[in-house]
C-alpha cells in the first residue's frame, strides 16, 4: 500500500510503539494515571491533543517525533535489510548477526510470564466466584 495513501493515525502508530515495547494497556494507563479503557479509547483515535501526546512519549521513553513519524515499513526494511541470509550476492558476507541475549533465557522468560498470567487468571476468577 502506498504510504500516500495511509492516514496519520497517531494512536495506531502509540498503540504499535507500545506493542513492540512489550507494555500492555493497562501498564500505559497507569505510567498516564488513566485506565485502559483510555488507552484504548485514544489508540483508536486518528488525532491525541499535543499534551497528551507529550506525555505518552515520555510513558513509552520516546520521543513525540518518533511517534508521529513512525512506520512500520521502516522498521520492517531495516529487518529485511540487517538480517544475514546468507545471501552475499546481496548483502556485505562480514555482516554477521551475534544476539546479544541468550535465546534460553528468552524461552525461560516467556515461559514464567505465562505461569504468572495463568496464575492472575485464577486469581480473578476466585475473585469473581466469591462475589456470588
Amino acid at each position: 500500500m502506498s504510504t500516500l495513501l495511509k492516514s496519520n493515525h497517531i494512536g495506531r502508530k502509540i498503540s504499535r510503539i507500545r506493542e513492540l515495547k512489550d507494555m500492555k494497556q493497562e501498564a500505559l494507563a497507569q505510567a498516564l494515571g488513566t485506565n485502559q479503557q483510555a488507552i484504548s479509547a485514544m489508540e483508536n483515535s486518528e488525532n491525541v491533543d499535543e499534551e497528551k501526546l507529550i506525555q505518552v512519549a515520555k510513558a513509552l521513553g520516546v520521543s513525540v517525533e518518533a511517534i508521529k513519524n513512525f512506520s512500520e515499513e521502516a522498521i520492517f526494511n531495516i529487518i529485511g535489510n540487517t538480517i544475514n541470509n546468507n545471501d552475499n550476492a546481496s548483502m556485505n558476507s562480514n555482516i554477521q548477526y551475534q544476539p546479544t541475549f541468550n535465546p534460553l533465557d528468552k524461552v525461560v522468560e516467556l515461559y514464567e510470564r505465562l505461569v504468572q498470567a495463568e496464575k492472575d487468571k485464577v486469581e480473578y476468577l476466585e475473585k469473581l466466584l466469591k462475589g456470588r
